[in-house]
């Protein structure tokens, strides 16, 4: 049967050599929408974009602004009294204006115009109506964006000075254009400075009151056919914008787009404004900032500020709460403007500027530097992409057709095109998918690739399945796919490249979910532990911190006893297959995307800090210094939340309370002489391995007891809930609780491996012999204690053997043993969350097997660790085939979100999943 995981895999990760691509954002297969008309304007960047009924706006590198009829499409008339490039556009549909704004200049303008103001053109007779002078105290500079608010009749103006501007037209001023014949007025030069930063040269202006129009203007065809206006007619009065009416350094970067919320342009689907609804601004700046202000009659009041962190802002649209704003590198951050908080980053193609976005209804059109369009719907998947223009894409917008009531997406780039594209919503979209029979008879989604529908029995399924996973997203399963193709073995030096850029993709990933990451060295020669932060609804009153803890190495997975490839995931009657996916990567992942649908859906109530380190598997090697480094960073934690170990059984969920210490010894005997030949010297020298065997002999008695002394003295007894316990796990697993005992809470010693030097044949006497050695300890053992009195009793034995070799003994790993509160209201909290999500009381057992970072953090924090298993018994964990449930995966990340959810209550009731 095929197997639908793979066609999850992004193709750049196919190859283990090639650089991980970074987007989680997957690629649905859809067709790209049609190109309806292009339109030319000769020599001209296509700067900004607007639309009415009628007409198409565009404005240009060249001063002038392009009106298009949208029935015929051909050039309908020329809007010229600009002396700079036409930056922005704003259609104010109500009044029916288009406003234009333009760059500063350096030169005398023409009569009645300044460099930086904004124009006011009547759509009806399309002619100039008003010119809109900013506050003149602090020259503006280039004017970047322009915002109608139809509500207050306001218009507010983005500057490059970095000051937010706007003017509020009184109800008497004409909408339309209409002739004075009141004659000529004589308005008085002005002089002013040279603005230090702005101009080169004193600039020269005329502060005019009102002024008389010349008339009607015939229009003509200049050389290249376009039909314009003889001569740009005056408009009817000039406009300044008074000094309260600005908000000097609104950002601390030019104000290069805004957008009003609600939206009221077309392709939005947000509810108009109720009575006594709140009208609000959002406002991007080259300072990587977003800045959300309530629109008052007083003027804008600053509510919040969203730091981007990734080069300027350089476009914005908006739906409903939601803010998307089109970054330099390639990001766009998704804001949720109600809790405050960053939802998502989708990466669209790094190192690339978005530099204009669009909106319809849910779906999110970004147009980028590398004249590329995409398409993005509400679960931030690329649903289309093509290359739109030979060049830039500076400009884009959507609008409706009236007669046809379609939608179009209208993009201008500086390959002086404009072109239109018949897009659909997606509710519509939905439907265009369908369904037909292909050439072998079967039926397949429409949109399905040729190469996903091989001919075969099984083809139908194949179909059924890519529609599955085309129209199901599920980013927990495509960024396991990602994750797991990633060779991260930490104890192999040939994968330290691996492991790195594992590292790097894992803070994508968990940014792009909507986590603000980076990453924390370690030292030169160990691979980073990944940060992350989860940042709740800002309500104003103290969220709970909770601290997670993982790991992203995995142990080494040789190809034997593998039915398939280890770091290729891999989907099999219910589990998925790969190094990692239980240890630890899958939870890991789990738990992101937990905290990534409750940031979503407005319910994460908690801060959520992620330490992923790279080191785990081989001892957490520079892990403490690194976290009492960043300490600050980190801030106070409340509890540590651990997923990395799996059930005792395979059917019964659990939840751990307690795991053994480990005290790793390296112990070796060397002779003066070298390696020897036993036939020549066998029986006359004192052989390193017979004092090994010896000493080795002296550890633990026939009954398994090791025979350290003190060793059991602080051996925690056993009281009576917890044999209660092992009764339980006794008539569960059918194992002894004895043995379950033996296992888990009491010490124990292992001798794990005895090696000679020199070449391993039966006539070889070695002349230095190593053996490895470990203590597994438990509550209330004292670790340092434990290791000194291993060291000692080992010289102790060597000692009496009156031996003339010589000894080294070191400890070279340990690990403190960690026991949980189980009546910690977190505990049970947790435990209930298990209960609810599966139906069964969860049961309580303990770990034999070590995890150093945990019993350090708890006490490194001071607060209680909390350990969530996900896998079960059969996953085989370091072995070969590791698996994990698919089920117990996404039902592990439920139960996170359950967890979350009742912690951020702060009270004993437990939610419910939607």
């Amino acid at each position: 049967m095929p197997n639908p995981i793979p066609l999850l895999i992004p193709s750049s990760f196919t190859s283990r050599t090639r650089r991980r691509a970074a987007s989680l954002s997957r690629n649905v297969p859809a067709p790209e929408p049609k190109l309806v008309h292009t339109l030319q304007q000769a020599h001209n960047s296509v700067l900004s974009l607007s639309t009415d009924e009628k007409h198409i706006y565009s404005g240009s590198q060249s001063q002038d602004i392009s009106v298009w009829c949208r029935q015929t499409f051909k050039l309908k008339t020329t809007l010229r009294g600009h002396t700079g490039s036409v930056l922005a556009l704003e259609y104010a549909p109500d009044k029916r204006w288009l406003f234009s704004a333009s760059v500063h200049s350096h030169q005398v303008t023409a009569l009645y115009d300044r460099a930086d103001s904004s124009r006011i053109w009547c759509t009806k007779t399309l002619k100039p109506l008003y010119i809109l002078n900013p506050y003149t105290d602090t020259d503006a500079g280039d004017l970047f964006s322009l915002c109608w608010s139809a509500t207050h009749k306001t218009i507010y103006i983005g500057c490059q000075n970095t000051s937010l501007q706007w003017y509020t037209f009184p109800a008497f001023l004409p909408d339309t254009f209409l002739p004075s014949s009141s004659g000529t007025s004589t308005p008085t030069a002005a002089t002013k400075k040279a603005h230090k930063f702005f101009d080169s040269s004193p600039r020269y202006y005329r502060p005019v009151e009102v002024v008389p129009s010349s008339g009607v203007q015939t229009p003509t065809q200049d050389a290249d056919g376009h039909v314009q206006l003889s001569q740009c007619p005056e408009p009817r009065a000039v406009l300044d914008i008074p000094a309260e009416n600005v908000i000097d350094s609104a950002h601390y970067g030019y104000v290069y787009c805004m957008v009003l919320m609600p939206s009221t342009r077309d392709g939005s689907d947000d509810p108009p404004l109720g009575v006594g609804g709140k009208v609000h601004l959002a406002t991007g700046s080259g300072d990587e900032s977003v800045k959300l202000w309530e629109c008052t009659s007083e003027g804008p009041r600053l509510v919040h500020t969203f730091e981007c962190y990734h080069g300027a802002v350089l476009s914005l649209v908006a739906r409903g709460d939601i803010i998307y704003a089109g970054c330099q590198e390639g990001y766009v951050k998704v804001w949720d403007t109600q809790t405050k908080t960053l939802v998502r980053t989708i990466i669209v193609q790094e190192n690339v500027d978005v530099l204009s976005l669009s909106m319809m209804h849910s779906d999110v059109y970004t147009c980028s530097a590398n004249g590329q369009v995409k398409r993005y719907s509400d679960t931030y998947d690329c649903t289309a992409s093509w290359k739109a223009h030979d060049g830039i894409i500076l400009s884009s917008i959507v609008c409706r057709c009236e007669e046809s009531g379609e939608y179009r997406l209208v993009s201008g780039g500086n390959d002086d095109m404009i072109k239109l594209w018949n897009i659909v919503p997606p509710s519509s979209r939905d439907h265009e998918y369908g369904a037909f029979v292909d050439e072998n008879g079967v039926t397949v989604p429409n949109g399905m690739p040729s190469f996903i529908r091989p001919f075969s029995l099984t083809r139908s399924f194949v179909a059924v399945i890519w529609y599955v996973v085309a129209r199901a997203p599920d980013v927990l399963l495509y960024a396991l796919s990602s994750f797991v193709s990633m060779p991260s073995v930490s104890s192999s030096p040939a994968h330290r490249e691996d492991c790195r850029q594992t590292a790097i993709w894992l803070a994508k990933c968990l940014h792009q979910l909507g986590a603000h990451t980076k990453t924390l060295s370690t030292g030169d020669v160990h691979n980073p532990i990944v940060f992350a932060k989860f940042e709740g609804s800002q309500t104003g009153k103290k969220k709970p911190r909770i601290l997670f803890y993982g790991h992203y190495d995995v142990i080494a997975a040789p190809p034997e006893g593998w039915d398939s490839d280890p770091f290729h995931m891999t989907a099999r009657n219910g589990y998925l297959y790969g190094r990692g996916v239980t240890d630890d990567k899958g939870p890991t992942l789990a738990v992101a995307c937990a905290a990534a649908a409750l940031l979503e859906t407005r319910r994460l109530g908690i801060d959520l800090i992620f330490l992923i380190e790279g080191e785990e598997e081989t001892g957490s090697v520079g892990f403490r210094e690194a976290i009492r480094k960043h300490k600050e960073l980190i801030g106070h934690v409340d509890a540590i939340l651990v997923s990395n170990s799996t059930w005792i059984a395979c059917d019964t969920p659990c939840i751990t309370y307690g795991l053994r210490g480990v005290v790793h010894c390296n112990i070796e005997i060397t002779s003066k002489c070298k390696d020897s030949h036993s036939g020549v010297e066998g029986g006359g020298v004192d052989e390193p391995m017979q004092d090994m065997v010896q000493l080795l002999s002296k550890l633990m008695g026939k009954d398994r007891k090791v025979l350290i002394p003190g060793f059991y003295d602080c051996v925690r007894p056993q009281d009576e809930e917890e044999k209660q316990l092992f009764k339980v796990l006794e008539s569960v697993t059918q194992s002894p609780a004895s043995s379950l005992a033996a296992r888990w809470r009491e010490p124990s010693l292992t001798i794990h491996n005895v090696e000679g030097s020199g070449p391993r044949n039966p006539t070889v006497i070695p002349g230095t012999v190593k053996a490895q050695v470990s203590l597994r300890i438990v509550p209330d053992q004292e670790l340092d204690t434990i290791g000194e009195s291993l060291c000692q009793y080992v010289r102790d034995s060597f000692k009496a053997l009156e031996s003339p070799n010589s000894l080294k003994v070191a400890i070279d790993h340990t690990a403190d043993w960690w026991l949980g509160n189980l009546e910690h209201p977190w505990f049970k909290a947790l435990e209930g969350a298990i209960q609810d999500e599966w139906g069964v009381e969860p049961l309580r057992i303990r770990e034999g097997g070590s995890i150093p970072s945990v019993p350090f953090l708890e006490k490194e924090f001071n607060c209680p660790a909390l350990h969530l298993p996900m896998g079960q018994s059969s996953d085989q964990a370091h072995l070969p085939n590791e698996r994990i449930s698919l089920s117990n995966l996404r039902r592990g990340k439920s139960v996170i979100e359950r967890f979350l959810m009742t912690v951020a209550k702060g009270e004993n009731s437990r939610p419910t999943l939607s």
